[in-house]
């Protein structure tokens, strides 16, 4: 369960800025849990003496539990793009399941969460507070990401369901998505998966909780951003033939509708300065505030 490697990964935009930031360390599972769980994430600050930051992140079609200071809360797959705000100093601990593997703990259609964050105590009882509290205090330990590791699975597992062969049909449906660009229609997913569009459409609502065209959306904006993160000069109209949009002008207006501005001020130099995203009308306040969300 040693560290994954990994850096701030897809779906952290402005990854530059974030890494002077926070840190964030991620995990692997046990073997008893890989069939639910994709990784751990640790996110730590100290902004102390500095500004306060806003990182916007661009949501994967995972749940999400997290632990820190103020609360316990599983986060379901948010549609949009959303912004956690960090000040002084603090530190989160996550778990990312697998998309469609939250399925078994929930034991209702995942749609349900679907913009909505919930109590840990909903699913795990009391004994999710006992184990944030563990978490919040294992900081001070020389090998704390270890024991905060070790108390989410001990956690997980007194409440591990039977495996279930539709929630891993779903996540490799939507590695399938992530890793294939040429999959850019239901249909084309549906024909690859030996089902029909209506199956995989209730397959994803049941266990996703967003549907494949969704993902496969999702999957072509994490791209996008991550080339325009990536410090050289993007071609836009043959990345949006790349990604299949029908022209330049449909991935500028897709971008747009998601992160804000359009995809050539977002790579700009001075795009780091330029607010990202709306405001969420909803006002939705989960156990850790107003608009926050885990950054996992």
């Amino acid at each position: 369960m040693a560290d994954t490697g990994v850096s701030m990964g897809r779906g952290v935009l402005r990854p530059g800025l974030a890494a002077t930031r926070f840190q964030l360390a991620r995990r692997l599972p046990s073997a008893g849990l890989a069939p639910f769980v994709d990784f751990y994430w640790i996110l730590r600050w100290d902004l102390r003496g500095r500004g306060a930051h806003e990182q916007t992140i661009l949501p994967h079609p995972s749940v999400n539990l997290a632990f820190e200071q103020c609360g316990a809360g599983i986060y379901g797959v948010d549609r949009r793009l959303f912004t956690r705000s960090l000040s002084g100093s603090g530190r989160v601990f996550g778990v990312r399941f697998r998309a469609g593997c939250f399925r078994p703990f929930w034991r209702a259609p995942i749609s349900e969460l679907t913009n909505r964050v919930v109590p840990a105590v909903r699913i795990f009882g009391p004994e999710a507070e006992e184990t944030r509290h563990a978490i919040m205090r294992a900081d001070a330990l020389a090998d704390a990401d270890t024991v905060m590791t070790d108390q989410a699975e001990a956690l997980l597992c007194s409440v591990r369901p039977e495996r279930d062969a539709a929630a891993e049909q779903a996540a490799e449906l939507v590695a399938r998505i992530t890793a294939d660009p040429a999959l850019r229609r239901v249909d084309q997913l549906a024909a690859a998966s030996g089902t029909s569009a209506r199956s995989l459409q209730r397959l994803f609502a049941d266990y996703v909780g967003v549907s494949p065209k969704w993902v496969m959306r999702r999957a072509r904006l994490h791209e996008a951003a991550e080339r325009a993160d990536g410090g050289e000069l993007v071609e836009w109209a043959e990345l949006a033939a790349d990604l299949g949009y029908a022209d330049q002008a449909h991935l500028t207006r897709d971008f747009t509708a998601t992160i804000g501005i359009p995809p050539t001020h977002y790579a700009a130099p001075a795009g780091p300065a330029e607010p990202l995203g709306r405001a969420d009308p909803l006002g939705r306040a989960g156990p850790f505030g107003r608009g926050a969300r885990p950054i996992g």
